[in-house]
């Protein structure tokens, strides 16, 4: 079957890449990660942020992100603290478990991209060519912004 549509071709890729990340994430002992921590893990790459800016930043509301903050903290892979500016706000923090999370899902996304690619004819045209559409249509320059949202 081919098909020109590529919305559903994408679509369909990235669930399965995204599944044989999961398995190799779990594999190295990180099955509790879900989509959404990805989302939360690249806003804290650079230090400790606000629940509530994060929130802002996932473009959910701040019970959504203070719920999605507590089971990350329950699993181990972030932590809260006080604001030390605001006693009231709290902030959140990659732990060394998330960090490890964090490295374990790069080397699975590198396995997974290696497979695909070593599937096709022309990998570097076939790269050349998506991130031509990446560039043409923004959405290269949102990913690498962290501005995608789950």
């Amino acid at each position: 079957m081919v098909s020109s549509d590529l919305t559903l071709l994408f679509t369909a890729l990235a669930a399965a890449c995204e599944a044989e990340v999961r398995a190799l994430m779990a594999a190295a002992g990180h099955d509790q990660v879900r989509s959404v921590h990805g989302y939360v893990f690249q806003h804290l790459l650079t230090g400790p942020v606000r629940v509530s800016d994060l929130a802002g930043l996932l473009g959910m509301t701040p019970q959504g992100a203070s719920k999605v903050a507590a089971e990350m903290e329950r699993i181990g892979y972030v932590s809260r603290r006080a604001d030390p500016g605001d006693q009231r706000a709290r902030m959140i923090e990659l732990t060394p478990h998330g960090r490890a999370a964090v490295e374990a899902g790069r080397a699975a996304r590198k396995a997974v991209s290696a497979r695909m690619l070593g599937l096709l004819d022309a990998p570097e045209e076939f790269l050349a060519s998506l991130n031509r559409l990446g560039e043409e249509t923004g959405a290269l320059r949102e990913l690498l912004a962290r501005r995608l949202r789950p």
